[in-house]
């Protein structure tokens, strides 16, 4: 099956998605994280087709082909929940099945706090319970160490410097860093690299941080108080990911009251649907089930 692309208005600006599967399905609503693009799930949304679900994937706001609001608040957490929420009724739903890693899991878990009547079910790939987060990086010296370049994303017009340089070479070594630097096709590298190359783009992907981050030990701090998750829930994390340590996975079950699951994914790093796309579709396809 091949994806289909739509452009949908929502919450004031237009997205684009890929679409696949029967209209009238349960439906997936899978969110990416930076610095990326729907593109990130191109496996997932072919599996949960064929598996008989309608599979969207958007471009998040200010990326790929969606629209790009000017401003840092813009991008704080409430536009990109409501957002989601947008989408899902665009689509005739009032609920679906939210997916999501990296920016799209932080989306995700306030999603599911805020709306847990439009979350069937929740699965997060990478980032744990905000909250498990804020105190991870507070208390544990492992979790501040791997947070550290988030005081560089904080920095208005360095961090563009930084990650433009040299043909946006420090960008692109992004999505080689882990255990297995192959997984991401370079074919997926340069549609994310040029995406974000244009005029903008890169500094709107940023505002995701500087809108919802603060630095230092305390750069989940502003995110920690979105209360317990209520819908069922999975957490899928690779243990040998660079930015997201031990700490916040496993202290992430204290904050979801419904059914939860951990699934620790040995040897893998944070590009979990390049480097692990067979496990991440059958967490989904569990969670149609």
């Amino acid at each position: 099956m091949t994806a289909s692309q739509h452009m949908v208005q929502a919450n004031g600006i237009r997205f684009r998605a890929m679409v696949d599967g029967p209209p009238q399905a349960d439906m997936f609503i899978l969110l990416h994280g930076f610095p990326e693009g729907a593109e990130s799930w191109s496996r997932q949304v072919d599996s949960l087709a064929k598996a008989g679900s309608l599979a969207v994937a958007p471009d998040l706001r200010g990326y790929g082909l969606t629209d790009a609001p000017e401003g840092t608040d813009s991008y704080a957490i409430g536009h990109l929940v409501d957002d989601v929420a947008a989408l899902i009724k665009a689509f005739g739903r009032a609920s679906a099945h939210v997916a999501g890693h990296d920016w799209g899991a932080v989306i995700a878990w306030f999603f599911a706090a805020r709306h847990p009547e439009m979350t069937k079910t929740l699965t997060v790939l990478s980032v744990g319970h905000p909250a498990a987060l804020a105190a991870a990086a507070r208390e544990d010296q492992d979790q501040r160490e791997r947070s550290r370049y988030i005081d560089l994303f904080l920095m208005e017009g360095k961090a563009e410097q930084v990650l433009a340089a040299d043909d946006y070479r420090r960008l692109r070594s992004m999505y080689a860093i882990g255990p297995n630097p192959e997984a991401v096709p370079r074919s997926v590298i340069e549609h994310f690299t040029r995406s974000l190359a244009r005029p903008g783009r890169l500094t709107a992907a940023l505002n995701y941080y500087r809108a919802n981050m603060s630095a230092g030990g305390e750069a989940w701090a502003q995110m920690a108080n979105i209360g317990p998750i209520k819908p069922s829930t999975v957490l899928l994390w690779g243990d040998q990911d660079p930015a997201l340590g031990r700490r916040g996975a496993e202290t992430t079950s204290g904050h979801v009251e419904g059914d939860y699951r951990l699934e620790v994914l040995e040897g893998a790093g944070h590009w979990l649907q390049f480097e692990r796309p067979d496990e991440v579709s059958r967490a989904l396809a569990a969670a149609a089930t």
